[in-house]
Order: structure tokens, then sequence, then C-alpha cells
């Protein structure tokens, strides 16, 4: 259901309005934040996926890591 549909459901009292629209900001900024991370955490991984896959014996642990990473990264991008 889109959210016009389910505010037409509801009929919240006007009163309520700016709580509604707090609620909504602090949602958006922590679904930021958590893409911000997913990120940061993603091109970490990658660098040390990269740095232990520089040896024979690294590159068994390294190379998966580095593409968990980037699959992280891509999925925090989009």
């Amino acid at each position: 259901m889109t959210h016009a549909h389910i505010r037409r459901r509801l009929r919240l009292h006007w009163a309520l309005w700016p709580f509604i629209m707090l609620w909504k900001l602090l949602a958006t900024i922590v679904a930021m934040v958590g893409r911000l991370v997913a990120i940061l955490v993603g091109l970490t991984l990658m660098l040390v996926g990269f740095l232990i896959s520089l040896t024979i014996v690294g590159a068994i642990v390294g190379i998966p890591l580095f593409i968990v990473g980037l699959l992280l990264t891509l999925k925090g991008i989009f």
C-alpha cells in the first residue's frame, strides 16, 4: 500500500502532523547513516581482502573477503 493510501485510511489528527514529520526525518537520517556505515565497512573489507590476498595462502581468505566487501559497498550505494 502506498503512503497516501495509508494516510487516507488512518485519518490522523492535524495536531499529530509535526510528530509524524519528525519521525520520518529521524527514519531518513537513520537510513542514511546505515548506508554510510555499510559503505565504510565494505570499503574496509575490500582493503583488508586485497592486503591479505597479496600472499598465495592468504588469497583463499582474501578474495572472498574482497568480494563480500564489494557487495556490501554496492548494496550501500544502490
